[in-house]
């Protein structure tokens, strides 16, 4: 009887742990608080314009978090995820476009983000934009590309008005020191309004993405401000992908991990060497022997059985280069699962 009772306690507390497991996963909202925004509002927008916005996810829980799905529910929007799959602490942004050359005026919708892992769920995001007609961009943003780091680069964007006679564009904005523009009027006639937007991107720009708006001013009553999105990449001469290395959750005294840090050059280049900060011997690379413009790198790491996270920075000496470039590594090993 006593080992009845002993056994049947036992399953009772497997139950409890699995239930609350399962709750814990599917409690509501766990999907949702892993979005920074809940929603977004494009304003008023120009007739052509590339109008997209990112809506940034982060796996704030300690399990594997797989997307299944992404859509919208009106065909003006369409959007598509950085990654389906996010380890613990990752984070992927979820891009979502709205259609200003076939859609135009007040335009609602929603992005539904469906989860598959670790439990079933779905979020919705509202968002909105008004689409002007009476202005048009063509081509709908500023793309500089990718642009040389100490190299400047210029873009021209026509901007057409149809309305009142004396319609004007007073002056440009934008909060990045590194880009300048000015509105050039080219030609007014019968209501008809042209300019041509010029953008420059200096040349001691600082290496990273471009991803701003700027603001053409006019002298409408209602809706003075209409963005104009940039986009762009100032590269270095030598380039590392990704610069955060992301090992996940390893499973403590199991299999090491493998995963290729990529650099490209302008030019072939030498790796002379790589050294960690720590000198942490779970971590092992090889050094290639070669010169040529692209190196991969196999970065593996070891894990110990020992629980916990682990942080790594390593430096690369490039043979003819005064600075090094760096990258990261991380992730977590958890505790081995007893067998029974």
């Amino acid at each position: 009887m006593r080992l009845m009772i002993i056994q049947r306690s036992f399953f009772l507390m497997v139950g409890v742990l699995a239930y609350t497991a399962t709750a814990t996963a599917q409690s509501p909202g766990w999907a949702e608080a892993m979005f920074e925004e809940k929603n977004h509002d494009f304003g008023v927008i120009a007739r052509g314009a590339e109008a997209t916005y990112r809506f940034k996810i982060t796996n704030n829980s300690n399990q594997q978090v797989h997307i299944a799905n992404t859509r919208t529910t009106c065909g003006c929007t369409a959007a598509r995820p950085s990654r389906d799959l996010l380890e613990s602490g990752e984070s992927a942004y979820i891009e979502v476009s709205m259609n200003t050359r076939k859609f135009t005026r007040k335009k609602d919708s929603n992005l539904i983000v469906t989860f598959d892992a670790p439990a079933y769920a779905e979020v919705r995001l509202p968002i909105s934009a008004y689409i002007r007609t009476d202005v048009v961009l063509t081509p709908g943003m500023v793309n500089f590309g990718a642009v040389a780091k100490g190299t400047s680069a210029q873009k021209v964007i026509d901007i057409a008005y149809a309305g009142r006679d004396d319609w004007k564009i007073l002056k440009v904005e934008t909060k990045n020191p590194n880009i300048t523009a000015k509105a050039v009027e080219k030609e007014r006639n019968a209501g008809r309004v042209k300019y041509d937007l010029v953008v420059d991107l200096k040349g001691d720009a600082p290496v990273g993405d471009l991803r701003n708006q700027l603001f053409l001013i006019t002298d409408d009553t209602n809706s003075p401000r209409v963005p104009v999105l940039i986009e762009g990449r100032v590269e270095a001469e030598i380039t590392i992908t990704p610069r955060a290395v992301s090992f996940g959750v390893l499973t403590a005294g199991g299999n090491k991990k493998t995963v290729n840090v990529v650099l490209r050059g302008r030019k072939p280049f030498t790796i002379e060497k790589i050294e960690s900060e720590s000198g942490n011997a779970a971590y092992q690379v090889q050094l290639p022997k070669t010169t040529k413009p692209v190196h991969v790198l196999p970065l593996s790491f070891v894990p110990s059985n020992k629980p916990g996270k682990f942080a790594e920075t390593f430096t690369v000496t490039i043979k003819g280069m005064a600075e090094p470039i760096q990258f990261t590594a991380r992730g977590e090993i958890a505790a081995a699962t007893a067998e029974k």
